[in-house]
């Protein structure tokens, strides 16, 4: 497996997390006042995804980048 199938299954999983966190806070709230670690919880995904996804994303203008020179 190479680093970009890897990166993209990360961003993947990261995502399945990202979605599972913000559906456990939703259910929180319906209960009541949730604790802070449920409320912050999708923070961490998210900013992993950040740089998943600018990974993904730049790897089209690189090898467009490195087949013109």
């Amino acid at each position: 497996m190479n680093w970009n199938n890897r990166i993209r299954q990360v961003h993947r999983w990261l995502s399945i997390i990202f979605t599972a966190t913000v559906a456990a806070n939703f259910i929180a709230m319906a209960l009541g006042e949730p604790p802070a670690w449920i409320v912050y919880s999708p923070l961490l995904p998210l900013f992993l995804l950040l740089f998943t996804g600018l990974y993904m994303f730049m790897l089209p203008y690189v090898a467009q980048r490195a087949t013109k020179s």
